[in-house]
């Protein structure tokens, strides 16, 4: 018997964890909650959600199911980041079909998408994108993955 063989040998044993162990682990390994990997799973196809991993009001979601969709200051705004580091109209993100992207609008301290200034920038699932002190993740529908977003 090789070293390399997979076959059993006398007093191994192997020890399942289970479905439930193995999302916990995943969502270790991603730093995606339970609660939030549900909330993604939710999503119906043409909405994705912003999560915000570090800044004020972790945790927060946003759930981006319009074609434009204001993030700033303003009370009015749709995605309201009460913080002096974020301009009143900071950033858009918009929709075209299942395919969403975020927009600066001029603000003081711009707009960061994978730790870089952008104008635009298409968002893909995972990409972090950073409005004044709040780093908010994107997460696109599951139903429109496959599709290109």
């Amino acid at each position: 018997m090789s070293d390399l063989d997979d076959a059993p040998r006398d007093g191994d044993s192997t020890q399942s964890w289970g479905h439930d162990y193995q999302q916990q682990l995943a969502s270790m390994m991603t730093g995606v909650g339970k609660d939030e990997q549900e909330a993604v799973a939710a999503l119906p196809s043409g909405s994705a959600l912003l999560i915000v991993r570090r800044g004020p009001d972790v945790g927060a979601r946003f759930l981006l199911d319009q074609d434009v969709t204001v993030a700033g200051r303003h009370p009015d705004a749709d995605i309201f980041l009460d913080d002096v580091t974020v301009s009143r109209r900071h950033a858009e993100f918009t929709r075209s079909g299942n395919r969403f992207e975020v927009r600066d609008l001029g603000s003081l301290n711009g707009t960061y998408s994978g730790g870089e200034r952008v104008e635009r920038a298409p968002l893909h699932d995972g990409t972090e994108v950073q409005v004044g002190k709040f780093r908010l993740t994107f997460y696109a529908s599951r139903h429109d993955l496959g599709a290109g977003s």
